[in-house]
């Protein structure tokens, strides 16, 4: 992606009001964004584990030498919105190098709901987390992470072909480096949660 980047947000008190919170995991693979994403939206300092790759993970860590990553997450990165003065999300994003995946499990435990971010260029990168997320029988929706020097720009229609699916799951545009962009990314899976839970209200 390109190089935008924006300060990181002052620290805003939790809402009085503030009812009901819920716990989002964003998922995806190694340089997918996750990270980007938690620290765009959080009205909070997130907490970040992300530490630097050397030599010594030559043949172990995912290196992409094409987008200039030289960090990686090693536990998970954490952050806080407040969608309205009712709503609050709690994000944890998950590291992306398998070396990390066994976090995965305990990190969707409680979730509510997850983000699946893609990297069309990468796209074998996305079938781990969707085979997890549907092994817990977590609801999520897929957000495609739109890179600048993306140049094919696959179709969402395309792309839910290519990740086999199903009509029922959300699947939209998004730049992790945008704040309204994710947002709209949370909002979408909100939406997506509140549809499913009032299916189940109707189901005898």
């Amino acid at each position: 992606m390109g190089s935008a980047t924006s300060e990181l947000p002052a620290r805003t008190p939790l809402s009085d009001s503030a009812e009901t919170g819920l716990k989002i995991v964003v998922v995806g693979g190694f340089g997918v964004g996750k990270t980007t994403l938690v620290r765009s939206v959080s009205e909070i300092r997130p907490l970040n584990t992300e530490e630097v790759m050397t030599q010594a993970g030559v043949g172990v860590d995912d290196l992409l030498e094409s987008t200039g990553k030289n960090t990686t997450t090693v536990a998970f990165d954490f952050g806080r919105i407040s969608l309205n003065e009712r709503l609050v999300l709690y994000l944890f994003g998950a590291p992306g190098q398998e070396r990390f995946w066994f976090l995965w499990d305990r990190l969707f435990s409680g979730t509510l709901g997850a983000v699946v971010l893609v990297d069309t260029r990468r796209m074998d990168d996305s079938w781990y987390a969707i085979d997890r997320l549907e092994h817990h029988r977590t609801p999520f929706v897929v957000a495609v992470n739109r890179f600048d020097d993306d140049t094919v720009r696959h179709s969402l229609e395309e792309i839910r072909q290519a990740l086999a699916l199903p009509d029922h799951v959300p699947l939209i545009d998004c730049d992790a480096r945008v704040r309204w962009s994710g947002k709209d990314v949370l909002i979408t899976l909100v939406d997506h949660l509140h549809t499913l839970a009032m299916a189940q209200e109707k189901t005898p």
